[in-house]
């Protein structure tokens, strides 16, 4: 029986990633059902035991690709050592190590650009990571690190859209680059508009921290 469950698992993880690939590859209305399963090895019979349908294929992904995100965001979120910003800084290079090394993250961005999943993005993988900056930016607002006037919110909102635009972008012009440093380079725009005179100051003066990534490459 345990060898049955071990074999069922790495069956359903083999079809996950073979999803992932393609969907990330061709998107999901173009994806192939036949290429996932020549990818996974694994027989239609199996395919349909642990899913229904294509779509159950990718909403596995968007779900594994939340879990993700999530074990990411709640590590930078208890750490308290250095400010908010510095903490925010640590955690926009970690997602981009994501979306440039991990085929689930890179699928799930490509699903929810599409019209069949248009409605995840209010609670996709997105949302998990953009309520841990609001935390931060919360955090900065408390300790007077926002100028005046700027809102966590605000701050959110705007960042949120510079970021995924540097990814859309990477993708529409199959940009080569490094997105860690792109997504660096909207982050600091975003702070030079809303954070305070003196952070900008010591930031000036003494630069990011050097933080080690909670991600194994």
């Amino acid at each position: 029986m345990a060898r049955q469950q071990e074999r069922a698992r790495r069956t359903r993880a083999a079809l996950v990633e073979a999803a992932a690939i393609e969907f990330a590859k061709r998107g999901y209305a173009a994806a192939s059902v036949n290429t996932i399963l020549e990818g996974s090895r694994a027989t239609k019979g199996a395919m349909y035991f642990h899913f229904q349908s294509k779509e159950e294929l990718a909403r596995a992904i968007l779900t594994a690709a939340m879990e993700m995100f999530t074990d990411v965001t709640d590590q930078w979120l208890k750490r308290t050592d250095l400010e908010p910003f510095q903490l925010l800084h640590g955690l926009v290079l970690d997602i981009a190590t994501l979306f440039r090394t991990n085929v689930i993250v890179q699928a799930e961005f490509r699903l929810i650009i599409e019209p069949e999943f248009y409605a995840d993005v209010k609670s996709g993988a997105g949302q998990v990571w953009g309520r841990s900056a609001f935390e931060f930016a919360t955090r900065a607002k408390a300790e007077g690190l926002l100028r005046e006037g700027v809102e966590p919110e605000k701050f959110t909102r705007v960042l949120a859209a510079s970021l995924a635009g540097q990814r859309y972008m990477a993708d529409l012009t199959s940009q080569s680059g490094d997105l860690a440093l792109w997504f660096e380079e909207a982050l600091e725009v975003v702070l030079e508009g809303m954070a305070s005179s003196d952070w900008i100051e010591n930031f000036h003066r003494e630069g990011w921290a050097t933080v080690e990534s909670y991600l194994r490459e």
